[in-house]
């Protein structure tokens, strides 16, 4: 029997028993790994199977995430890439999952990507941010998700979507992904968000405004000629990342300036990087521009945005005229 007729048979018995249980997941596994692979159909079955399910077990969150990241990770070429095409997939296939599944499927493609597009990032922080300001969500580990404020279970998602290694530019907090975070620490100033809270808001935003784009894996068209320097054992992809996403909001640009083997790999590799780093925490005038519209859009600069302005005053040797005005204004 293929894994498909499995899929119509599992849906049917579902549709009946209200559930999907460990052994239903123990013969979906056996049956669509089989040949070692998985077509965007079956994932797609899988997905629309997991949003018309009554209930389901955690082995079969566990069994999801990993058949559709093994299809759209590793079975496209070369592995490890996902193409805006495919990202604009699985944010609509994605979206036919039961809303905490849907996540754990965005965050583990994120996690197991060499790189995605931004956009893909920017919508698993947008799914977070809907649940944060509108509804009840518990997700699989048994963690709930409570609407008005910004707790520890949601703080340990968001930091795990904005550091996923695929997120936009690798490590670099993107555009699209500093709107959300602005969007939300809006739409939630004044509740009694965690503490841990203020710290990632300001980490990431003075990732994004302060220091450079930097460590951007190649583009797909470039991968597909060269990239031997990605699978160069030596290069500390995990150390350079722990000291960034563990540390405070100093440790950012620590980590940005520590010597790595990821560092010189893209210092040989493109020249331009040696260049950058000179000026990696100067903002330029259309962040700065950015940074000041966001803050002041809403007519009130909330206690996260104090803070960021705080650590920007401190760190950062260059400050363009506007975002010192604004320092000045609310010190």
């Amino acid at each position: 029997m293929t894994g498909r007729s499995i899929l119509n048979e599992t849906l049917e018995q579902t549709a009946a028993q209200g559930g999907i249980v460990a052994k239903d997941v123990a013969r979906l596994r056996a049956e669509i790994f089989s040949d070692g692979l998985v077509s965007r159909a079956e994932a797609e079955r899988l997905l629309s199977l997991d949003g018309k399910a009554v209930s389901t077990c955690m082995e079969w969150t566990v069994f999801l995430v990993e058949a559709v990241s093994d299809y759209l990770v590793h079975q496209e070429v070369p592995p490890g890439y996902v193409s805006d095409a495919n990202a604009a997939w699985l944010i609509t296939a994605a979206g036919t999952a039961s809303p905490a599944n849907e996540l754990e499927v965005l965050i583990g493609v994120l996690e197991r990507a060499r790189t995605s597009p931004a956009r893909l990032s920017a919508h698993a922080l947008e799914r977070v941010a809907d649940v944060v300001v509108d509804g009840v969500l518990r997700m699989p580990d048994g963690r709930h998700l409570v609407p008005g404020v910004i707790g520890k279970a949601e703080v340990d998602l968001l930091r795990r979507i904005l550091y996923a290694f695929g997120g936009g530019a690798g490590i670099g907090i993107s555009r699209e992904e500093a709107e959300v975070l602005f969007d939300l620490n809006d739409r939630t100033a004044g509740a009694p968000n965690h503490p841990e809270w203020t710290e990632l808001f300001v980490k990431a935003m003075a990732n994004f405004v302060m220091c450079a784009s930097g460590y951007t894996p190649p583009s797909r068209e470039e991968a597909l000629r060269h990239e031997t320097f990605l699978d160069d054992t030596s290069i500390d992809v995990a150390g350079f990342f722990r000291s960034m996403a563990s540390a405070g909001a100093r440790g950012i640009l620590d980590a940005y300036r520590a010597s790595s083997g990821l560092e010189e790999a893209w210092r040989l590799r493109n020249g331009e990087r040696a260049a950058a780093d000179a000026k990696a925490e100067a903002i330029d005038a259309a962040e700065a521009e950015w940074l000041v519209n966001r803050i002041t859009r809403d007519g009130t600069v909330h206690d996260n945005e104090k803070a960021l302005l705080a650590f920007i005053g401190r760190e950062s040797r260059m400050i363009h005229p506007s975002i010192r005005a604004l320092i000045d204004k609310v010190a």
